[in-house]
């Protein structure tokens, strides 16, 4: 494993650690407003937070490009403003791996919300608990081995983007070439050896998420 093969390794996870801290309450947030509340244009929102599940990847980066990109709709008074560019940076990659694997994290934990007894989050209200008390004490520790699940899916997911990630973080050698980018860079400049290596530790790592997702789903790792 030379230095460039363990640079594009931590490239990843920091840039998945970081993503799903992100992840976690927007997710849970987003969760439970589509899982517990009625409103006007509910399923529109649903289905324009779940694009990016079913947009290809690069789509996505595209969207970012014209949003958060130096010349973006977002990035351009940003980068006016302050002299900071987002896009071709590592940060980009964050976003990139956010946008890709939120619509995960939001779907999966919002079948855990719903899959919550209502007869039990009624009789909380009951009791004289508001809809705050009742979300963190009640629905949110019921739902809690939906949402590790969910959080685990959407680590794996932001773990393994490429496309987003290659449309608005490129692939820099030593500074946005995460682990699928420096495998796809392998590829295409005929290091087989290194490209299986990297893809064999990739596969690795994602069963193992996989496998905790299901295990911690169930609430048993054993």
């Amino acid at each position: 494993m030379d230095s460039s093969l363990l640079f594009s390794l931590r490239l990843s996870f920091q840039v998945a650690v970081i993503a799903t801290l992100f992840l976690l309450p927007v997710g849970i947030f987003v969760a439970y407003i589509l899982a517990m509340k009625s409103f006007k244009g509910k399923d529109v929102v649903d289905t324009f937070l779940t694009l990016p599940l079913v947009l290809p990847p690069t789509v996505t980066g595209y969207y970012l490009v014209v949003i958060l990109g130096r010349n973006g709709l977002l990035g351009k008074p940003l980068y006016e403003a302050t002299g900071i560019s987002i896009m071709f940076t590592w940060y980009a990659a964050v976003f990139a791996s956010f946008f890709v694997a939120l619509p995960i994290m939001i779907k999966t934990t919002k079948a855990a919300f719903e899959s919550v007894d209502k007869n039990i989050i009624n009789a909380s209200y009951t009791l004289g608990h508001s809809e705050w008390e009742t979300a963190l004490k009640v629905v949110i520790p019921l739902a809690g081995k939906g949402i590790v699940a969910a959080t685990v899916l959407a680590f794996a997911r932001a773990l393994g983007e490429f496309g987003a990630t290659l449309m608005f973080a490129g692939n820099i050698p030593g500074r946005t070439n995460t682990m699928p980018l420096a495998i796809y860079t392998a590829m295409t400049s005929g290091e087989y050896t290194k490209a299986h290596i990297m893809a064999g530790m990739f596969t690795l790592i994602s069963g193992v998420c996989l496998y905790l997702a299901n295990k911690l789903g169930r609430g048993s790792l054993r």
